[in-house]
Parts: structure tokens; C-alpha cells; sequence
């Protein structure tokens, strides 16, 4: 089983100045630590469901560009792109830049996006959201094109682009893995039963459980083995007095459902110094934990 970090604030970090510093730092931390992947959010204001909308929040490629030149084995994605924000002509590029930089450690991780206050906010069209998953399926196609030696034309029903050049190529081989975020049952699922290298669940144990059953029935009907695809599920809300054994037996809870990969997040006023002092001790003993088969 692997451990990813995923970073959705930046308010522990004392002050605007103080952010570059704490991220570098973080991810230092993190990747001395054995984590796999670290992650930040595709927002452009904090989600006010979770903070106050003017809390710091930091563009998410320019952030792991930075983090990229901090680290050496850190893969790098956002949790996840919102299609909106980009062409998908220019996401493929951004992502393959990110992926030659950092020597093959990107991934694109997307979703057909939902904060329309922050889309409003800054001018940014927000579509029906019929029309933004029509969009999401277009936006991986023109990337998987993008990513392949077919440099032709794309004809969909929302993006024209006369050639899909994109030199360099990625690093990572035979292109970047793709993660598809969210679990609607009828299109986002189906989407990354039929395109996706990896998804992203969020819910109780139950829930996760129930959204795996209904992506092993789309992998069925598109005639693909789920066991193609890695599962990760959010892992960050761990009482306080946890002790090693209780991480560990809430990790194999998830492992035994199909779930591959936890991602905790950045707790606290000291994210690094929680990530060590909740994940360091029980490092080799979540990585030596397998996820029952889907």
C-alpha cells in the first residue's frame, strides 16, 4: 500500500512570505518519509465550504513546478484539474512540461470541476454540468492524442484543434498516468472504467466499498480487469490520540475493499511534523500492506 500527501491550505505556513518556504520544506519532509505522491488542489480561492474563500491558495501547476525542483522522487499531480480552467491543447502541455522538468514524475489527475464561485469570481466560464463532463471525455481524448505520434487534427463537439504537436514528449513511459476524480456512478465512474490508470474516492468505508462494486460493473460491461486502475481514498481524519496500531487497522480496513493507495493531507499548524509523527513510525507497515483485488 502507498501513502500520498495532499495539500488543500496553506494557512499553517504564518503568512504569504512564509508559503514558498513551508511547501519546499513539506515536501522535503514528505519525500524523506517514503510518501509516493504529493498533490495540491486545481483552485483558484479556497473552498468555502471548508475555510474562508480569501484564505492563501496557490495555482496548482506553478506550485508543483516548485516543488518538482525540490525533490527527486516526489510524483507529482493536482487532486484534480477542473476542466474548465484550461484548454485542454494547453493542460496537455503544462502536464507534459511538468513531466519532462521533473524527469517523468507527473500525472494528470481531472474532473469535470464544481466551484462556481471562484469561476464567477474571475470570469472563467462555468457550463451546464451535462456539458462539463462532455468536455472532461474531449479533454482526455485531446491529451491521450497529444501523447501519441498522431500530431492530426481533433474534431469534437466543443474543442477544434488543427494539430496536436506537442514536442518534447513526456518522459514517463509510454505517457503520464491519468487519475479521474469523483465518484458519480453513471458518468465519472464509467469514465475511469474506460480511460483512467487511477481514481480518487472519497466517503466512509462503506461508501468507497459501494463505488468500487459499481466500477467493477462498468470495467465489465467496457470489457476491462479493474485491477488495471489504482484506487486511492482520502486517509486524514485520524483522531488525535491514534495510536500506531489503530493507523495501521484503519489502513487494512481500506486495503481489504480494493483500496491501493491512502492520501492524508497537511493537519494542522505543523503539517510536516503531524505527517511524521502519525505516518513515520508505521511507514514500512502500510507498505507492506496488499489491497484485496477488485
Amino acid at each position: 500500500m502507498d501513502l500520498d500527501l495532499h495539500v488543500s491550505r496553506f494557512d499553517w505556513a504564518g503568512g504569504d512570505s512564509n508559503i514558498g518556504p513551508g511547501v519546499a520544506q513539506l515536501a522535503e519532509r514528505a519525500e524523506a518519509m517514503g510518501v509516493r505522491t504529493m498533490s495540491f488542489m486545481d483552485h483558484l480561492f479556497q473552498m468555502d465550504w471548508m475555510a474562508p474563500a480569501e484564505d492563501p491558495m496557490l495555482e496548482g501547476y506553478t506550485a508543483l513546478g516548485f516543488v518538482a525542483g525540490r525533490t527527486t522522487r516526489l510524483r507529482l499531480r493536482l487532486l484534480v484539474t477542473g476542466v474548465t480552467y484550461r484548454h485542454p491543447g494547453l493542460l496537455a502541455k503544462t502536464v507534459t512540461t511538468l513531466d519532462v522538468v521533473s524527469s517523468g514524475r507527473a500525472e494528470l489527475g481531472i474532473g469535470a470541476a464544481w466551484y462556481e464561485r471562484e469561476h464567477r469570481g474571475l470570469g472563467v466560464p462555468f457550463p451546464p454540468v451535462a456539458e462539463r463532463f462532455e468536455r472532461l471525455e474531449e479533454a482526455i481524448l485531446i491529451c491521450l492524442q497529444m501523447w501519441s505520434d498522431d500530431n492530426g487534427a481533433f474534431r469534437g463537439r466543443h474543442y477544434q484543434l488543427d494539430e496536436t504537436l506537442c514536442s518534447p514528449m513526456p518522459i514517463s513511459s509510454p505517457r503520464p498516468r491519468i487519475m479521474i476524480g469523483g465518484g458519480g456512478e453513471r458518468k465519472t465512474l464509467r469514465l475511469v472504467a474506460q480511460y483512467a490508470d487511477a481514481c480518487n474516492i472519497i466517503g466512509s468505508l462503506e461508501d468507497v466499498a459501494h463505488k468500487l462494486d459499481v466500477l467493477r460493473r462498468h470495467c465489465d460491461a467496457l470489457g476491462r480487469d479493474p485491477n488495471e486502475i489504482e484506487v486511492t481514498t482520502m486517509y486524514r481524519d485520524i483522531p488525535p490520540d491514534a495510536s500506531a496500531d489503530d493507523v495501521v487497522r484503519g489502513a487494512e480496513a481500506l486495503a481489504n475493499i480494493g483500496v491501493s493507495t491512502l492520501v492524508t493531507g497537511a493537519v494542522g499548524d505543523d503539517p510536516g511534523g503531524w505527517l511524521e509523527s502519525t505516518f513515520g513510525p508505521v511507514m514500512d507497515r502500510i507498505a507492506a500492506i496488499k489491497p484485496a483485488p477488485l
